[in-house]
């Protein structure tokens, strides 16, 4: 199904899901094509990010931003054209980064909407290694993790665009680098292409023993994206004074229960505190949004000079966001998965 200049499509949430969304969860409607006012404009979306914390907006559990409400559009970052405008730095043509979400159109009065320009060279790479993600991998790891030259960083999801980002960042700050990927295609790029020390696949029956043998003189850094049983592998080699950005906990956003087997709090609180390490939760932007322009400062320079290798992964029509977004939740992406909405 094509983008049109006169029809105007929305994924809306059509139940809240208990563990896994399926088709059921996602609706595709059409909806009255909508008008801009004064001090207004209308964009058309042309790129939309799929990220794993929609998943958390589906449900109406307490969380650091507000569900999407039953009925609602789905929410998400998008890469934008400007149909019209009545705000003074923006006219028709400029691509646009804002939070149009899962639909062709939008009205904006212009917060939180970032020019990108007549013709950026690529403009979905502001979702991915320019956006959010590369942001986060940068953040957290520089803020947070603070590796020192030497150390041994572990990235769980090492092929996504967070993880991928973080490895390389490591690899750069003259770290040694262990990734934790699912299959052997993804830990082969990440060695390969990525330029990682190690990637072990968590699918493999003797995964824990295989990052203990990696991880020889311990952990220091461990960017964790993904929780379950790659936390349970990396806790205990963890050094004292180890460093823990958490930005994501994949493997647990369709749990409707806590994890099987006996409760294992004590004995993590314990390894904390005895080994004094640091974890720490972290919102990009809430956290660290006012170091943006130097992230983008460095990133654009490590791009340029070909030191940072992205990987992006784009998949036609709004009507295939709901399968993608699915087997994003599983880990069937391989890179950053985005959406291409509109004609271009």
């Amino acid at each position: 199904m094509t983008q049109t200049e006169t029809k105007h499509r929305q994924i809306v949430l059509a139940e809240r899901p208990k563990g896994e969304p399926t088709e059921k969860t996602l609706r595709l409607i059409e909806a009255e094509l909508p008008l801009a006012g004064a001090h207004q404009m209308l964009l058309r979306t042309e790129f939309l990010s799929l990220d794993p914390y929609m998943r958390g907006r589906m449900s109406d559990a307490p969380s650091y931003a507000a569900p999407v409400e039953v009925g609602g559009v789905m929410v998400g970052g998008t890469v934008a054209r400007v149909v019209t405008s009545q705000i003074q730095g923006f006219k028709p043509g400029d691509w646009v980064l804002s939070f149009n979400g899962w639909q062709d159109y939008a009205v904006s009065d212009g917060q939180g909407v970032t020019n990108l320009g007549q013709s950026p060279q690529h403009p979905s790479w502001a979702l991915g290694i320019m956006g959010m993600p590369g942001f986060t991998a940068w953040a957290g790891l520089t803020q947070i993790g603070a590796p020192k030259a030497g150390e041994t960083i572990v990235v769980a999801a090492a092929t996504g665009p967070v993880g991928a980002t973080v490895g390389q960042i490591g690899k750069l700050l003259g770290c040694r680098v262990v990734g934790v990927a699912g299959g052997a295609e993804k830990c082969a790029y990440a060695v390969s292409e990525l330029g990682f020390d190690h990637c072990i696949d968590h699918k493999a029956p003797d995964f824990a023993e295989q990052l203990k043998a990696a991880c020889s003189e311990g952990i220091d850094v461990y960017f964790e994206n993904v929780g379950g049983k790659v936390l349970d592998a990396v806790i205990p080699l963890l050094n004292p004074n180890a460093r823990m950005p958490v930005c994501g906990l994949v493997s647990q956003y369709n749990a409707t229960d806590l994890p099987a087997g006996p409760d294992r709090m004590n004995w993590l609180m314990g390894q904390i505190l005895r080994k004094k390490i640091k974890v720490q939760g972290f919102i990009i932007f809430d956290d660290f949004g006012h170091l943006y322009p130097e992230f983008a400062k460095e990133m654009s320079a490590w791009i340029e000079s070909g030191k940072i290798k992205y990987r992006e992964e784009i998949i036609d029509g709004l009507e295939n966001a709901p399968k993608a977004f699915i087997g994003l939740l599983k880990g069937e992406n391989f890179g950053k998965r985005v959406i291409r909405v509109g004609k271009n």
